[in-house]
């Protein structure tokens, strides 16, 4: 008998050794708390399933969605990929009046997906930064009814202990009065309200969610040390508080929370790292070698399973982001556009090493629209009035973010700034007949114009790819973006990027 256990025993050490080693081949052997954001506010949207295969590749086991979209959530259907489903701020008033609309929205999202497409649906997230500063109190009273609400329909729908409900917070949710962690607090004007919602989440067993930014620590900051929003020990002056010493700013900051939390009887907590990364375009800070730096030593953090001074057990963490999105709101700066740790199409932007040992793969099965770009016509002279005319009008629809100061395109000549803005808009356009008309200014050619850093995409052949649903709806919703980035507010950002494209033109024209 003993001999047969024995064998046994050996047995299915063997299946599990030979399944171990073939997950490892395929480069999914995950490693536990590598999660990223999966936004689709593009133009050229790279489809689902390829999107899916990417994550899987790169070992990202935990995915955070912004909405429920449903050719999303049917590519990521018996994926073995956790799902963080996020409701757009601008349910939340519904969500908030009537049980009966959070059940119908659980019923119509969570639970057909879960039973019908095998979706592995653990949390859902109620808005998205609803208590932003700059949205002065909108969303303050009917966040946490709609969690309730939620909470109700998941358990009448038997997903009350599958899955959880969460809120995604901005780090401005708290503070410090003297800038140590140590007296942090949640912020005055809601600290009853944040109080009351993390009760309910510790007393459900539910996670708080919060993203912290330390690019936009940098960004908004003209004296903030340049080293303390990086993880390089030793770069920096640390901050010390009382018996514990702080070298970063996440550190810092997360501990803040830890804090306030403490401080309010509610130490136990899980928090999760909802959105984190560095942008790579759009600013001067937001480049490729930053962007690498900051990601690798957050990601070195997760395979060393190191905690902060505070709390020695990590968070899981979401990456910010997936993919550029050249239809985002930029708000907040261009830099809204280049948060993807991939270019749009899933190709690689800079190299990075997984927690699992491995280097990025890029997307595989993309397929591209014919290799031709739109550009200035060498006869045109530039000093023609038209010129400022159709970049103005090439900016208003297609993305010209890298142009603007410190940006990867920022030092093209007067003739490829010009190049760049009308292929952008030829690309936008997916390469249509007239789009590359500018009043007879411009040539298509076939030979690539990109310059150094400065990419002249070509897009996505979306025609070629096989779409649950029409992206281009989704591109254009009125969800609220991340980080208070409204749609209504989009315009206003745009013009300011093609204020500096014109107002550069003219001064080469003159």
């Amino acid at each position: 008998m003993g001999s047969i256990c024995q064998q046994l025993s050996l047995f299915w050490l063997t299946i599990f050794y030979m399944l171990v080693l073939h997950t490892h081949k395929k480069g999914g052997m995950f490693v536990e708390g590598t999660g990223v954001n999966w936004g689709t506010r593009a133009s050229h949207l790279l489809p689902p399933d390829i999107t899916v295969r990417l994550l899987k590749d790169n070992g990202f086991n935990k995915v955070k969605l912004f909405e429920a979209e449903p050719y999303v959530l049917q590519a990521l259907g018996r994926s073995g990929i956790e799902v963080m489903l996020g409701i757009p701020n601008d349910y939340l008033a519904s969500l908030a009046g009537s049980v009966q609309a959070a059940e119908a929205w659980v019923m119509q999202n969570v639970s057909s997906y879960i039973s019908k497409q095998g979706v592995d649906i653990r949390y859902v997230a109620v808005g998205n930064e609803p208590f932003l500063k700059t949205y002065k109190g909108m969303f303050q009273n009917i966040t946490f009814p709609a969690m309730k609400n939620i909470q109700a329909a998941l358990i009448k729908a038997g997903l009350g202990r599958q899955v959880k409900v969460t809120v995604p917070a901005n780090a401005d949710v708290y503070e410090s009065s003297n800038g140590l962690p140590s007296n942090g607090d949640f912020r005055s004007d809601i600290r009853d309200l944040m109080i009351s919602i993390v009760r309910f989440l510790q007393e459900s067993g539910y996670p708080l969610t919060i993203n912290i930014y330390p690019f936009l620590s940098l960004n908004s900051d003209p004296n903030f040390p340049k080293e303390y929003a990086f993880f390089t020990p030793g770069s920096s002056a640390p901050i010390v508080d009382g018996a514990l010493t702080y070298s970063n700013v996440f550190d810092a900051n997360y501990d803040t929370l830890i804090s306030a939390l403490e401080k309010n009887g509610f130490g136990s907590v899980e928090v999760i790292v909802g959105e984190i990364g560095w942008p790579t375009d759009g600013d001067k800070e937001a480049t490729v070698e930053n962007a690498r730096r900051f990601n690798q030593g957050l990601l070195d953090r997760v395979s060393k399973n190191k905690g902060t001074p505070r709390r020695s057990t990590p968070p899981d963490i979401y990456f910010f982001s997936l993919l550029d999105e050249d239809v985002k709101s930029i708000l907040p700066g261009n830099f809204e556009r280049h948060w993807g740790i991939f270019y749009y199409d899933g190709s690689i932007k800079y190299d990075l090493l997984m927690p699992d040992g491995q280097k990025l793969v890029s997307a595989k099965g993309v397929r591209y629209l014919e290799k031709q770009w739109c550009v200035l016509s060498p006869t045109a002279n530039i000093a023609d009035p038209e010129i400022v005319n159709s970049v103005n009008y090439a900016c208003s629809y297609a993305d010209c973010t890298s142009l603007g100061y410190g940006s990867s395109c920022n030092m093209l000549d007067v003739r490829s700034n010009i190049s760049y803005a009308f292929n952008q808009y030829y690309q936008y356009e997916s390469q249509q007949k007239g789009s590359c008309g500018f009043s007879n200014l411009s040539v298509i050619t076939k030979t690539d114009p990109s310059a150094g850093k400065c990419r002249f995409e070509i897009m996505i052949d979306v025609g070629k790819h096989d779409l649950t649903a029409n992206v281009s709806s989704s591109a254009g919703g009125a969800t609220l973006f991340h980080r208070g980035s409204a749609n209504l507010f989009q315009g206003g950002a745009i013009w300011r990027t093609l204020a500096t494209v014109v107002f550069g033109l003219l001064l080469w024209i003159k």
